[in-house]
């Protein structure tokens, strides 16, 4: 009787709802995010491969993935078009074309394997007023802890990036 107990207890302690630890955590992950996208601003397109590696600690392995698939397709593209811009121009990461200058995470929640946070962002170019907006991160709990695995553009201007990361880097990915 005492073991199924203790199994039961076991199982339960498993299956439990986030706590304030899985806040902590996804705040970290979050961060850790950031702090390796500060140091690429001004973020431009897809990152190459060595982008991509510094990325990996931070990001779910599908969005690595995708990442990657985005970034053969741009490959594709540019040896098809010598001539074109690049499939993505402009910051990636951010609703803003030309990336945050500064980042912020705030709340962040989990609901079982899944989390989010929000990101306060802006833009501060010199001499001028800053542009300041919301972005969402979505986490997911990998073996390897909570991971970035999709970012919802919060800016609301006309010509920023909208939906979602994955959204995007899906739609480059089809690329031939």
């Amino acid at each position: 009787m005492k073991r199924r107990i203790l199994i039961a207890f076991a199982l339960t302690a498993l299956a439990r709802p986030a706590q304030a630890d899985d806040a902590a955590a996804l705040h970290a992950a979050a961060e850790g995010f950031y702090k390796v996208y500060a140091s690429f601003h001004p973020s431009d397109g897809i990152p190459d491969d060595a982008g991509r590696a510094r990325y990996r600690p931070f990001v779910s392995p599908k969005l690595d993935a995708l990442l990657a698939q985005a970034g053969a397709a741009e490959k594709r593209f540019a040896a098809a078009n010598k001539d074109s811009p690049p499939l993505i121009e402009g910051d990636l990461f951010t609703s803003l074309f030309e990336g945050a200058t500064q980042a912020s995470v705030g709340a962040c929640t989990a609901s079982g394997s899944t989390g989010r946070c929000t990101v306060q962002l802006s833009y501060a170019p010199p001499k001028e007023k800053p542009t300041v907006w919301t972005d969402t991160v979505f986490l997911v709990n990998t073996p390897a802890g909570w991971r970035i695995d999709d970012i919802a553009y919060g800016g609301s201007w006309d010509f920023g990036n909208k939906g979602r990361l994955s959204q995007t880097l899906d739609q480059v990915s089809h690329f031939q």
